[in-house]
């Protein structure tokens, strides 16, 4: 499909009401049809795409069976917690509190980490906080770049160029996290004979910005063909509370506070979502590029890291691959 005029913002604009009765019809079909479970589980993380997914699961199932699981950890924002009760107070969903600190530490994730991290900042350590932040399209035009930002026990930051080791063993290590929550989503769901409701966004599913059988796990994904701002769009809809609507997206996975659009994304959801639709869309850079305050080469290196991400997180999206076909027989 290729759009040549008409192109802005409105084109991610959706009727509230009529897709949050879309989605909560299909969500009743797949659970009776297919899932055949008796509610879902829903990881809340006080972010905006976990409170959207739990108040179109009560809004199809009921309240009484939507479960919210909240799992803080030692480096958890301050507020997540907070957060997330308050959406599931909202709700008035029953929540179930794991701190998963014990585990991380049992499988030795702290240690990794900092071990990791001393590679490339041998002084790291107690006391210390860091995070992984890319260039992006704005501030490197022809290539994405990686960096540590580090801040010591006297709150003074640094930022040095990752190589790519350090990066893989940090981003092993975090990787963690999403698959110890998603381990006990799976364990709340079983006992309960419920299923797991997954939360990515159209922008996170569409660009691999999960993780293989940690976040990318799921029984249904509502949200899954929605933009980030259309999640918005919903939330204000559906009710959910100013404060986490009003929250800048977070991955909510490093000591120090990190966008999405720090580690991830080349630009702010807002841009990425239009960048993204143009894409699909065919709407060529030079129509997209005015709109959202770049040059037409800096959308065309969007373009470009969109369709990279797609081939190189592509088997992040794959079943097991087997040598020879299993046939029921």
């Amino acid at each position: 499909m290729t759009m040549t005029t008409g192109f802005s913002p409105d084109v991610l604009r959706l009727d509230p009401q009529r897709e949050a009765d879309r989605i909560c019809a299909r969500i009743k079909e797949l659970m009776r049809d297919q899932v055949k479970r008796g509610g879902v589980v829903v990881a809340l993380s006080g972010g905006i795409d976990s409170s959207v997914t739990a108040a179109l699961s009560v809004r199809a199932l009921g309240r009484e069976r939507v479960v919210g699981l909240e799992m803080p950890e030692r480096h958890s924002a301050r507020e997540t917690l907070a957060l997330s009760g308050k959406v599931a107070g909202a709700l008035g969903i029953r929540t179930q509190v794991e701190d998963i600190s014990g585990i991380l530490q049992s499988v030795g994730f702290y240690e990794k980490y900092d071990s990791a991290v001393r590679m490339v900042v041998p002084e790291y350590g107690d006391g210390w906080a860091s995070k992984i932040v890319i260039s992006g399209v704005k501030n490197q035009p022809r290539f994405t770049s990686f960096y540590l930002v580090t801040e010591n026990t006297q709150q003074v930051q640094s930022t040095v160029r990752l190589p790519l080791q350090p990066y893989l063993e940090i981003v092993a290590a975090t990787n963690f996290k999403q698959r110890i929550r998603k381990m006990l989503e799976y364990y709340h769901a079983d006992r309960l004979n419920y299923a797991v409701a997954g939360t990515p966004n159209r922008l996170e599913y569409d660009q691999g910005f999960f993780v293989k059988l940690g976040d990318g796990a799921a029984d249904i994904k509502p949200i899954a063909h929605l933009y980030k701002s259309q999640v918005y769009q919903l939330a204000e809809f559906l009710g959910i509370p100013e404060e986490i609507r009003s929250r800048k997206p977070t991955t909510d996975t490093y000591s120090l506070a990190q966008g999405q659009d720090e580690f991830y994304f080349s630009l702010p959801y807002q841009m990425m979502d239009l960048c993204l639709y143009a894409h699909n869309h065919g709407v060529p850079a030079e129509n997209v590029a005015p709109i959202l305050g770049l040059e037409p080469q800096q959308v065309r290196m969007v373009y470009r890291d969109i369709d990279v991400k797609r081939k190189t997180t592509r088997y992040l999206h794959l079943p097991p691959l087997l040598v020879e076909e299993v046939a029921w027989e």
